[in-house]
């Protein structure tokens, strides 16, 4: 029967584990882990096979000219580097427009002196009616009828706006086009571009005898080699800047400095790739290396990662989907009856012992076979294995023991009691995220306060106290979430919602304020010593909902902006304020029309890398209120 239960539970998990592995969210943390194994990785030496030819600013400075440039310059660029023995010659530029007919021309006669030169288009996709309508963009029909070949250059992107996968092709009914990418490789094994050679199949793409990995069904990862610019990058400008070409550089300097002659060797035998690179032209994109040096990559520069990946057969691939699922089942199985039948104490070691060593399995299988495979995935499930483990070890201590309706009474908040025996749903552990205003009060040097008065006095006086500022929070719309202690936290805007609840976060503030200088006024009359409190205003997106423990089930909040409304209060015992009240940034710019505040300053708050901005509340206006 255990045996049984196990697999059962495993199920589930399993179950309910692949519902979240298949949302976008989660899609997007394993590729942000497998771009941490590239920056951990770092840079790959190249083979120097590729090179790119570059248009970026410098270029536009050197020859002072506006986009596009005469298309004489692209000529006299093909005819350089074929002076200069260049294997190929990739254009990552769409020439799909006419200029001039004297310009094109000049083109045209360049590209039919070779057949080594490789232009550029794409798949354009356009939604119109609700229908999408696709279109094959293609170089001008002077340049196509000089002979020249051309593939796409369509770049897509994960969910998360990354580059990680290369277009092999595109297809527009039943018309392929190869990518500028394949086309490179398939001159490079001298292959025509109709032949047999060629296929395309399911699991892979062929060209000659490199069969290249497919991720999707018509790319294949790409295993970056490095950041921006790991590639040799030569100016267009100095390309083209040989003894019969002067630049405008070169007008104001009154001479010929014949760039290209100290640079023609460095183009032999290569494959060249000519891109632009200037940001203004946004060909630029994210791709793994991104947060090491938040750089964007030129779209050349992906085409040149690719061929560079193809051409040493350093593919990037992933784990087969079946194998996974089996293996990720079973190992739910084992590692749930590991957690059921071994004390929590000791599991929790060997679950995070489990944790480390398959994170180092994946950077290593990673590194070394070029396999990718979930990162986050086993960690997870044995995190959530671990904790329904915990439950049931729990469940199974308490079992023999009456759990009936008093019994309730010791495991859940009182005030929830009746609901929960109206709706048992709500037991269910969880929560939403809100964006409400969280208030913070806490009594300034309680402690010292308590220790030198008897326990009935310091009783007493908190008492009519916190009844008093209870009942200015429900009042004014408030959900009171706990008392810790002296300091009282109270929510706006959960579980009901309200569109000012920083607003009357504020008002309640102000108000609590003034009932404390009535009570001080009071206690005074009264011979008592009275104390003096703090406040502290924070808005923002919290979690909500049944956030307590299996024990103990309470409506409360939980979050980073929690934690700083605590943090908040806590600054009225740095800064001298008039009324002890500090409003965060958020708050302030949600309400600025209905109070006056005063800025305070940029501070630390513990738990924060960055400054906070915080202000002192002044005073509400009551008038405005609806």
């Amino acid at each position: 029967m255990k045996i049984l239960k196990f697999i059962l539970i495993s199920l589930v998990v399993f179950l309910l584990l692949r519902v979240v592995f298949f949302t976008n969210f989660w899609k997007n943390l394993e590729h942000k882990v497998h771009d941490v194994f590239f920056m951990m990785r770092g840079e790959k030496e190249i083979s120097d096979n590729v090179v790119i030819v570059e248009i970026g600013d410098d270029t536009f400075n050197t020859l002072n000219e506006q986009w596009p440039f005469p298309r004489e310059y692209h000529a006299k660029l093909i005819e350089n580097l074929e002076k200069a023995g260049a294997s190929q010659i990739i254009f990552d530029i769409e020439f799909t427009e006419r200029t001039n007919i004297n310009s094109d021309s000049k083109l045209a006669s360049a590209i039919a002196k070779y057949d080594n030169i490789i232009l550029s288009g794409k798949l354009i996709r356009t939604e119109y009616n609700n229908s999408v309508r696709e279109q094959l963009l293609s170089p001008i029909s002077i340049l196509t009828q000089a002979g020249a070949l051309w593939g796409t250059v369509n770049i897509s992107s994960d969910p998360d706006g990354f580059v990680r996968r290369y277009e092999l092709f595109q297809k527009r009914s039943n018309e392929v086009k190869l990518s500028i990418g394949v086309m490179a490789l398939a001159k490079f094994y001298r292959l025509d571009i109709d032949s047999e050679e060629i296929q395309n199949h399911t699991k892979f793409f062929r060209i000659g005898s490199n069969n290249i990995p497919k991720v999707t069904a018509k790319s294949s990862l790409i295993n970056y080699f490095g950041p921006p610019r790991t590639f040799s990058t030569y100016d267009f400008a100095d390309v083209i800047d040989d003894s019969t070409f002067t630049t405008d550089f070169e007008k104001e300097l009154d001479t010929n400095l014949d760039q290209f002659y100290n640079l023609a060797e460095n183009f032999k035998n290569k494959i060249v790739l000519v891109g632009l690179t200037a940001i203004e032209f946004h060909d630029t994109h994210h791709t793994p290396f991104f947060s090491a040096n938040s750089q964007l990559m030129p779209g050349v520069e992906i085409h040149a990662n690719f061929i560079e990946t193809a051409l040493r057969k350093a593919y990037l691939s992933e784990f087969p989907f079946l194998a996974s699922l089996l293996i990720f089942f079973v190992l739910t199985i084992l590692i749930f009856a590991l957690n059921y039948l071994v004390r929590p104490s000791i599991s929790v070691f060997i679950d995070l012992a489990l944790i480390l060593a398959y994170i180092l399995f994946s950077y290593f299988i990673f590194t070394k076979q070029m396999l990718l495979i979930p990162v986050l995935e086993i960690p997870l499930m044995i995190i959530v294995v671990y904790i329904i483990s915990l439950i049931m070890q729990y469940v199974n201590t308490v079992k023999e023991r009456k759990f009936i309706k008093q019994a309730f009474g010791q495991y859940i908040a009182p005030e929830l009691v009746e609901e929960l025996i109206k709706d048992p749903k709500k037991l269910e552990y969880g929560g939403v995220q809100k964006d409400v205003s969280v208030l913070y009060c806490d009594i300034v040097s309680f402690t010292p306060y308590t220790e030198s008065h008897t326990p009935k006095e310091t009783v007493d006086i908190l008492r009519e106290y916190l009844t008093e500022m209870v009942k200015i929070i429900r009042d004014n719309k408030g959900t009171l979430d706990k008392f810790v202690g002296d300091e009282i936290v109270a929510i706006f805007g959960a579980p009901v919602e309200l569109e000012d609840h920083a607003y009357l976060a504020c008002k309640t503030a102000f108000e609590m304020r003034e009932k404390m200088t009535l009570l001080q006024n009071k206690w005074e009359d009264e011979n008592k010593d009275p104390f003096e409190i703090g406040i502290g205003i924070n808005s923002g997106l919290v979690t909500v909902g049944n956030l307590g423990s299996e024990q103990i089930f309470d409506y409360t909040a939980i979050g980073d902006n929690m934690n700083a409304g605590a943090r908040i209060e806590a600054l009225t015992r740095i800064y001298d304020t008039k009324n002890n009240i500090i409003i965060s940034e958020s708050t302030y710019e949600k309400t600025k029309d209905r109070i006056e505040a005063e800025f305070i300053d940029e501070a630390t708050v513990k738990g924060k890398k960055t400054l906070i901005r915080i202000y002192e509340l002044l005073q509400i206006h009551r008038a405005n209120e609806l």
